[in-house]
């Protein structure tokens, strides 16, 4: 069975990062390894000047991985934008129980759409909308919980998604 991926989605500084990384200590504490994928739409740079893989990059190298012992990093060009879901069957642990990706608002994934104002202020797309977290009530099918009901996000998600091994 693959790794479920539920996207967290919202316009940008809704609090997206903020939530994921108050949820996460609460999955892991009911026993899910988590792996979290980010989307940045407007690029990014993670690698840090001067050292030796920022060096093979911009001598030119398309992948460079950094292997430690517990830790592997990898930074590559990619032609195009790559589906969650590749990304998952190309390079994730089989032990992962959620992969929880911030960003893909317009795919299909289950998601969780973080409201700062009012319901439309970013538009995604209604298939698999598990749940909307917002400071002020929404009426919608779903379950509205508050910022600050991390136990209750958690808790819907641990039933959607079962840990892997009891699924």
């Amino acid at each position: 069975m693959a790794i479920p991926i539920l996207c967290f989605v919202g316009r940008s500084n809704s609090g997206k990062t903020t939530l994921i990384e108050r949820l996460i200590p609460e999955l892991v504490r009911a026993g899910y390894r988590v792996a979290t994928v980010k989307h940045a739409g407007h690029g990014f740079d993670l690698d840090t000047e001067g050292k030796d893989s920022w060096r093979h990059k911009r001598a030119g190298a398309s992948t460079v991985m950094v292997l430690s012992k517990g830790s592997l990093a990898m930074f590559s060009d990619v032609s195009d934008e790559i589906k969650v879901e590749e990304l998952r069957d190309r390079f994730m642990d089989s032990s992962i129980d959620l992969i929880i990706a911030e960003g893909w608002k317009s795919e299909g994934y289950p998601k969780v759409v973080i409201l700062r104002d009012q319901l439309g202020e970013v538009p995604v797309s209604p298939d698999g909308l598990l749940a909307v977290v917002s400071n002020t009530p929404v009426d919608l099918a779903v379950p509205c919980l508050h910022a600050d009901d991390i136990a209750g996000l958690s808790a819907l998600i641990i039933r959607r998604f079962p840990k892997r091994s009891e699924a």
